[in-house]
């Protein structure tokens, strides 16, 4: 995302990176599959890459990292983790907008 006005609302940077699941409705068929994989291919695989060293590698516990260990409980690993990355894209783009910088 070069331009954080692109978007109106943050929650849209995640979809823009293709971080959605994947849907197929056809008559009586209708499935939901895994991500749809549009957008950047290398942002959506840092995204994924940082949403799992933060679920497996970080010792500390952090609000988000409790949220996507519920979900992990719920739902497995694997869609925490697409979580997460969804979630990161949505911080960074408010941090991009808002012209914040990050406080560990």
């Amino acid at each position: 995302v070069d331009e954080a006005g692109r978007f109106r609302q943050s929650r849209n940077a995640g979809a823009y990176f293709g971080l959605v699941p994947r849907r197929h409705q056809s008559g009586e068929v209708d499935w939901t599959g895994g991500i749809t994989k549009q957008g950047d291919s290398t942002v959506r695989k840092l995204l994924y890459e940082a949403a799992n060293s933060i679920l497996t590698r970080s010792r500390g516990t952090f609000t988000l990292k409790t949220w996507a260990m519920k979900i992990a409980r719920r739902r497995g690993l694997k869609k925490a983790r697409v979580a997460l990355a969804r979630r990161l894209a949505v911080i960074m783009h408010a941090m991009l907008r808002d012209g914040t910088l990050f406080q560990a």
